[in-house]
């Protein structure tokens, strides 16, 4: 999978994933459908971002879930 709207750039939010380039990491989004804002919601208040940003955005968390075993507390 190419991911074209994720991008890393050590001058931007110190190299944190972000969308396009812009200011906005992936995690703040991600932060935002966690907890429980819609994909309507996030496009209202951040007009600068699209739909497809936020797919490719869970596509790149499913990615990252997939490659990394991390140890949960049960």
């Amino acid at each position: 999978m190419i991911l074209k709207r994720i991008t890393t750039d050590p001058e931007v939010c110190g190299g944190k994933p972000c969308i396009r380039g812009l200011r906005f990491p992936v995690s703040r989004l991600l932060g935002l459908l966690a907890a429980g804002e819609t994909t309507e919601s996030i496009l209202r208040s951040y007009p600068y971002l699209e739909a497809e940003d936020i797919r490719e955005a869970l596509n790149y968390a499913a990615l990252l879930a997939e490659e990394q075993v991390i140890d949960l507390a049960s």
